[in-house]
């Protein structure tokens, strides 16, 4: 069976972003499940860091950039560059759209909040979210990036996905528990079918 893994490079004047992802180390696998983040960004990392434990695949993500700046000229860009190199190094390591379920559904709970992912990979870019975030930041991440985080995520990887936070209080739990659920969206989404057939009815994707 052909490993499912990528290693890319995304170089800009302001960040430089180097992605390792293997999608297959969920438990069971016999694959060891390795993550490794740092973006700069200590809540960010504590989003990838969910999304690829949940996910159920390995992560090695490295950024490097100027940070003090200011906010949107630097630790948004963090966020946006990192959200596109992930997307890409995803779509790479999945290669040809043939043998994988393609849809997936995921709905995760964190204490008051509760959210619900759906991704269809599709290479048909596209981003729905809302997530009803209030504060300005959580963390050192602005709360109006995590939107262009799911955004940038979505057109590099090729997929549609929609977003949602059902109910919660909290920002931090509403956030976490969104990346928990495009998680396990992702896990269902990318898992084997055990054929080898495109999941569409045209044949291709």
């Amino acid at each position: 069976m052909a490993s499912r893994t990528a290693s890319i490079s995304r170089n800009t004047n302001e960040t430089q972003i180097t992605v390792s992802i293997d999608l297959d180390c969920p438990p069971g696998s016999g694959n060891a499940q390795t993550i490794d983040v740092s973006t700069g960004i200590g809540f960010l990392d504590h989003m990838y860091h969910a999304l690829a434990k949940h996910g159920g695949f390995s992560l090695k993500m490295s950024c490097k950039g100027d940070l003090w700046i200011d906010d949107h000229h630097t630790a948004d860009k963090h966020a946006q560059d990192s959200a596109i190199a992930l997307g890409t190094a995803f779509k790479q390591a999945l290669g040809e759209i043939r043998g994988i379920r393609r849809y997936g559904t995921g709905f995760a709970p964190l204490d008051e909040a509760l959210s619900r992912a759906v991704i269809d990979i599709c290479s048909r870019p596209y981003c729905v979210t809302d997530l009803g975030l209030r504060r300005e930041k959580i963390g050192e991440l602005s709360t109006e990036m995590v939107p262009h985080i799911f955004y940038s995520f979505a057109m590099a990887a090729g997929v549609t996905l929609h977003v949602d936070v059902l109910r919660g209080e909290n920002d931090h739990h509403r956030c976490e528990s969104a990346f928990k659920a495009l998680a396990l969206a992702i896990r269902q989404a990318i898992e084997r079918s055990g054929g080898k057939d495109v999941p569409s009815t045209k044949g291709v994707l």
